[in-house]
């Protein structure tokens, strides 16, 4: 017990040895300086995670608001591109019937240009 006494009292004293050298390496002035420094970013650090905490509550309050609308507006877009889908479908079978039966019906490219009689904007503002 003893030794643990004697042996903790040097660990004691060579500890405050240490520290008091190592006050002698550092100014008093520059510490307390930047201890300012720490408390002004600490207060600076905690204004904005107030402002950040605000913004989190009102963006979270604003995609509540906006969550169902736009949940539902999904489901409609889905459901509006489907019914398209459908009706582009069958638009394409009756075209495929009506050629299948008028191969004239539908002209091919060339057919168009010919048939196309209107100036092309391009050329003309040249």
């Amino acid at each position: 017990m003893e030794k643990e006494a004697a042996a903790a009292e040097a660990i004691t004293a060579t500890s405050e040895e240490v520290s008091h050298e190592f006050k002698t390496l550092i100014d008093q002035h520059h510490l307390d300086s930047l201890n300012q420094l720490q408390h002004t970013i600490l207060g600076r650090l905690q204004d904005s995670n107030a402002v950040l905490s605000h913004f989190n509550d009102y963006s979270e309050h604003c995609f509540a608001e906006v969550s169902t609308d736009l949940s539902a507006n999904t489901r409609l877009l889905k459901s509006m591109k489907s019914d398209l889908d459908y009706i582009f479908q069958k638009l394409r079978t009756i075209k495929a019937k009506i050629k299948a039966t008028y191969p004239d019906a539908f002209p091919d490219n060339l057919t168009l240009e010919s048939l196309d009689r209107r100036p092309d904007l391009n050329e003309t503002l040249s």
